[in-house]
């Protein structure tokens, strides 16, 4: 400690080693909030000291020592309570973004869950029934089918007792139809959620899936419904070649 550091007050050292203590960093979590606060009102705070500096603090009497050291403490203890409130809104503000990103998390997941047919649905859509003659019905009319329901927004789709996904294939055996390698019979039944009104208009088109059907001469009879299910369930096989790429 220097002499002339030595001869002040208790009171006066006090006062500056308030003052050195604010203008020490600070590694506190709120700082992180108040850096641009704690930065102005810091040079604010070193400014004024400066400015005493210019007229000689040892040409001021000590009562006007401590008065100016008293103002830099009691600005130091509004600081301190500022970034004390802060700190206690950014803990809120990381709770509060902790439960949004919870639920957008949820909502994600839950998404990616109707998509990849791990859970059963329900909503609003439409039911069909599809009788076609023996022989008559290939899988590319089901594959048009599939792909006239998706493109009218179809969000879930099931045919017989398959859930069909993005990965789902048609086929036939023995004059069967195949979906994801499962034997589905005719008459067809395929229930598909979305909105009724335009999944049933876009089995309405002209030379589209049922204009098909009628001309093997088949018939296909959709229904509206506000309240159906679809329970069949896609069982998720873990990809053998694809894999994601790496973020930079």
């Amino acid at each position: 400690m220097s002499e002339q550091q030595s001869s002040m007050p208790v009171s006066t050292r006090h006062a500056w080693r308030r003052l050195g203590r604010l203008v020490r960093p600070r590694l506190s979590t709120g700082n992180v909030l108040a850096a641009l606060m704690t930065l102005a009102v810091g040079f604010a705070l070193v400014t004024q000291v400066q400015a005493a500096n210019d007229v000689a603090l040892d040409e001021l009497r000590e009562t006007d020592l401590i008065a100016l050291l008293d103002d830099v403490s009691e600005r130091a203890d509004t600081l301190e309570a500022e970034i004390r409130l802060l700190e206690s809104d950014k803990r809120a503000l990381e709770q509060g973004s902790g439960t949004e990103a919870a639920e957008a998390a949820l909502t994600r997941l839950t998404s990616h869950q109707i998509l990849a047919g791990t859970v059963p649905v329900e909503g609003p859509g439409v039911t069909m029934t599809v009788e076609a003659r023996e022989g008559g019905f290939t899988p590319t009319m089901m594959i048009d089918l599939m792909q006239e329901l998706r493109n009218a927004g179809a969000e879930a789709i099931q045919i017989g007792a398959v859930r069909v996904v993005a990965t789902s294939w048609i086929g036939i055996e023995d004059g069967t139809l195949l979906v994801d390698g499962q034997r589905v019979e005719a008459p067809f039944r395929i229930v598909a959620i979305g909105d009724p009104h335009t999944l049933s208009g876009a089995m309405a088109i002209p030379g589209g899936f049922t204009d098909s059907v009628r001309g093997i001469g088949g018939n296909v009879q959709v229904v509206e419904g506000e309240q159906l299910v679809i329970d069949a369930l896609h069982r998720v096989e873990e990809p053998q070649y694809a894999r994601p790429v790496p973020s930079e």
